[in-house]
Order: C-alpha cells, then sequence, then structure tokens
C-alpha cells in the first residue's frame, strides 16, 4: 500500500501544460458548441432571406451557400473563423418587386450593404453569448467548479475577440471581385456577367428602344420607296414576338407597336420568360395592358406554373395540346413545348420529343378542318416541331432560335420563325455585340385569312440604337425576293 502513494500524488496533481492543454480543449470545444447551437442570425439580404453563421476554420474567408446550385468562397480575411451564410430562399415579394421595377435595382446595393451591416452585428452579438456560455457550461460540467468554469468561458470570449481583430486587421473587401465558385454556380462568370454595366445601361437601353420604334414607325409610314403592297384598313394585322426572356424593356416596344401598326393579335410563340419560377410572374403583367388578344404557346424556359398563371388573364389565349381558338379573324391552333429546360438540368429529349409533339398538332389540325374549322395558322416553339405541321397550314409560326428563318416547305405550308423581341434577355445587354430587338407584323387578307406581306422591325441593342423596318412580299407563295430598304431611323432617335 505504501508503494502506491507516489503514483497517487503523481495522478491526483497533472502538471501545468496538461492542466493548460485540458483548459484549452474544453473553451474550444464548448466554444464551438456554443457557436453551433445558438450562434446564428437569421436576416434578409435584398430580395433573399439568409442565415449568418460563424465557424471555427484553419483559413477564415466566408463562404456563400447556394442550395441546390452550389456555393461561392471569398477570400475576405485570414482569421481561424470563417464566415457562412446560408441563401435559405429568395422572397417572392421582394424579388417581384425587383422584376416589376427595375429602376429599384439601382439602389440594391446599398440596400444590401446595409443588411449586411446589420446582420454582421447581430452575429457579432450573438456569437460573443453563444461562446461565454458553451464554455461556461462545458467547463462547468467538465471541473464543476464555478470558478474555472467562468475562466473557461472568459477565455473563450477572448479567443473569439481576439479572432474578430483578426480577421477585421486582414479584412480584404475586394475578394467579391474575384469568387470561387462550385457546384452548377461555376459557370456563374459567364451566365451572369458584369452586373454593374447591366444596371447602369438598362435605363438607356430600355427608353432609347422605345423611342426608336415609335419614330421610325412613322418615318416608315411616309416613305414613298416600299414594295407595291399597301395593306388597307380591312387587313388582318399580326404581330409575332418571341423569345422575349424576362427583359421589360420589351413590353413598352410591343405596346408602341401595337399602336403605330394598329394590331389585331399578337401571337407570342414561347420562351417568355427565363427560368419559369413563381417569382418571375409578375413580369408578365403587362400583357393586360396591351389592349389586344394575345395568343401564347409554352416554350422551354416557360414552366407549366407560367401558363397556369397567363390562364387567369382575360385577353390571353393559351394554346396547347394542338387546341385552336378563334381570334380577330383567325382561326390559331398551337402546342407548347414538351421541354423545360431552362437550366439544362434535366436531360432533354431532343428533337424526338419535338418532332412527337409537332406531330400531334398537325393531327389536331387535321381533325379541325374535318370538322369544317380550317387552321389559318399554326404555332410551336421549336421550329423542329413546327415543320411537322407542313401540309397542314398555310403558316406556322416559331422561336427559339433567336434568329429569323423564313422557307417554304416541301408540302407548301410557309414556316417564319421569329428572333428574340427581347434581345436574348436582360442579361444580354452586358454582352460586347447585344442581340437585337426582333418582332414582326403579319399583313393577312380578312377573305382568304392568307399572308400578303410583313414587316420585319429590327431594333439594335444596347451600344447599336437603331431601328430598321423592311417589308416583304408573300408573292405566289413564295419567300419574296430581296426587298426594297426602306428608311431607317438611325443614332439617337430625335423627334419626329
Amino acid at each position: 500500500m505504501a508503494a502506491a502513494e507516489p503514483f497517487r500524488h503523481l495522478v491526483r496533481t497533472p502538471r501545468p501544460w496538461a492542466r493548460a492543454l485540458g483548459l484549452v480543449t474544453v473553451v474550444l470545444f464548448g466554444a464551438w458548441l456554443g457557436l453551433l447551437v445558438v450562434g446564428n442570425v437569421r436576416t434578409p439580404v435584398g430580395p433573399m432571406d439568409t442565415t449568418m453563421t460563424l465557424r471555427p476554420s484553419l483559413t477564415g474567408g466566408t463562404k456563400i451557400n447556394i442550395a441546390p446550385l452550389g456555393a461561392l468562397e471569398l477570400d475576405s480575411h485570414t482569421a481561424p473563423i470563417r464566415l457562412d451564410v446560408d441563401v435559405d430562399r429568395l422572397d417572392p415579394v421582394r424579388a417581384q418587386a425587383l422584376v416589376q421595377h427595375p429602376e429599384r435595382i439601382s439602389g440594391l446595393q446599398e440596400e444590401i450593404t446595409h443588411d449586411i451591416e446589420h446582420g454582421t452585428l447581430d452575429l457579432a452579438v450573438r456569437s460573443c453569448a453563444a461562446v461565454v456560455v458553451g464554455g461556461t457550461t462545458l467547463g462547468l460540467l467538465v471541473y464543476r467548479r464555478p470558478r474555472r468554469a467562468l475562466a473557461a468561458g472568459g477565455l473563450a470570449l477572448a479567443l473569439l475577440a481576439a479572432s474578430g481583430a483578426t480577421a477585421y486587421a486582414t479584412w480584404n473587401p475586394k475578394s467579391v471581385l474575384e469568387p470561387k465558385y462550385s457546384g452548377l454556380l461555376s459557370s456563374a462568370p459567364q451566365v451572369v456577367g458584369n452586373a454593374r454595366s447591366i444596371v447602369s445601361d438598362f435605363d438607356v437601353y430600355q427608353e432609347e428602344l422605345a423611342r426608336l420604334v415609335t419614330n421610325v414607325t412613322k418615318l416608315y409610314d411616309a416613305a414613298s420607296t416600299l414594295p407595291a403592297y399597301q395593306p388597307d384598313p380591312g387587313t388582318i394585322r399580326v404581330l409575332h414576338v418571341s423569345d422575349i426572356h424576362l427583359n421589360p424593356a420589351s413590353w413598352p416596344i410591343i405596346a408602341s407597336l401595337v399602336k403605330q401598326y394598329r394590331i389585331d393579335v399578337i401571337i407570342d410563340s414561347g420562351d417568355t420568360m427565363d427560368h419559369g419560377t413563381a417569382a418571375e410572374n409578375q413580369f408578365l403583367d403587362p400583357i393586360k395592358d396591351l389592349g389586344v388578344p394575345y395568343v401564347w404557346v409554352r416554350g422551354n424556359h416557360d414552366s407549366v406554373t407560367t401558363q397556369k398563371y397567363l390562364r387567369h388573364f382575360r385577353n390571353v389565349r393559351v394554346l396547347d395540346e394542338g387546341r385552336a381558338v378563334t381570334v380577330g379573324g383567325l382561326r390559331i391552333a398551337g402546342t407548347g413545348d414538351p421541354q423545360f429546360t431552362p437550366d439544362r438540368s434535366v436531360v432533354p429529349g431532343g428533337d424526338a420529343s419535338e418532332r412527337l409533339a409537332g406531330i400531334r398538332l398537325a393531327s389536331a389540325i387535321s381533325d379541325q378542318e374535318a370538322a369544317g374549322t380550317p387552321v389559318d395558322i399554326a404555332v410551336a416553339h421549336e421550329p423542329v416541331a413546327a415543320r411537322e405541321t407542313d401540309g397542314t397550314v398555310p403558316l406556322v409560326l416559331a422561336g427559339h432560335v433567336h434568329h429569323r428563318e423564313n422557307e417554304i416547305l416541301k408540302l407548301g405550308t410557309r414556316l417564319k420563325v421569329e428572333g428574340s423581341t427581347g434581345g436574348g434577355g436582360l442579361r444580354a445587354v452586358q454582352n460586347k455585340h447585344p442581340e437585337k430587338v426582333l418582332a414582326s407584323v403579319l399583313y393577312l387578307d380578312r377573305t382568304t385569312r392568307r399572308l400578303q406581306a410583313w414587316d420585319e422591325i429590327t431594333l439594335g441593342g444596347l451600344g447599336l440604337t437603331t431601328a430598321e423596318v423592311s417589308r416583304h412580299l408573300a408573292t405566289e407563295n413564295q419567300p419574296a425576293a430581296t426587298p426594297s430598304p426602306t428608311p431607317s431611323g438611325t443614332g439617337r432617335s430625335p423627334a419626329p
């Protein structure tokens, strides 16, 4: 028994370095538990609801998680703590407000800065409380001595304060310009582009195009070098638009065309949206104020949610699965795109699914013919589907490819493909050479309901503030020869 006394003495009195190591372990583990349990803050940042959290880290920095798209990392600071920001959801009310009022984007940076400062302050206060509570509680459980537990809590607070001071001293605000992307966001630099140039240039883009379309149309009406065809007041005038892709500048342009050309019917061959989410729906509300019937088919960027929303508009006729309607004296049948692939996250069905949709549309048109209600115009989003209606209808309209095509198919049907009336979408304005805004006015004889001529309206994109209108004749059911050019407005659109 006496021989064991020296060993008991060693067990009861640990060496100072072992006690210090044990205390540090308790402090770190307790602080981590405190941050994990209560050290997060839910705060709005612009149109997003986020959760901010501090985490122990060897390298520091900031990580922004955007489920399910991926994450981006910023080399914002060097310290043993990392800031995690989880984007929980996009608030539909705040997002819709931005879609409806793009001018608010100019103040978004200041709003986001204020939100982040407010959230960071809340996070700092909550984190201090979390590490003190975590360190003290674990210290009390391990040592069962209040004084030792309070020492653990104080040390945890001191470590957090030192980490915060280090992060502040090494803060790098330029890190936001060089983020590291992961997941689907790895393509974000190419997809999103320079947001600052979009914001600063969009107002000019929208105002100039809206003015140009009005002024050039007046010049066009007064020109004397047009082809011989002159539409009489009884002519049915159809405005064909396509691939607006969530560009709000398209609506004033369309409204101007409706007024200037006295349009009877608008036909939209799809891809009005970008992702087809419910948050985008209010972008469509200006359609209600256009004052004419709006015939629409679903594109591969338009969802069933988008389609259901449009069905509630009095002036909208949604066509799908070969449905036919009589609008403005014309019988029109159409089908939505069978594929919904806004970001190619779903494996597309390819041309086979498009051909099948076109065959079903052609069958529905033939049924209409047998019932004594022949179809005058067919509409599909994809030209591949539209081609399957050859021989069943005089005219078929499509979009999707963002450029114009005009072709007489083998069995006599004319295929007209419209380019992008949204100039490829709002994000396209930041490109070095923006896409042009394209639309067409179709003139159909009210008696025969056959295409007589059409005007192609082309508006330059941002930095290309030009507009031109060219007339084409549907002589002998053949594509018009090289049309006589009409005067086109160029430059800054002076008052007419």
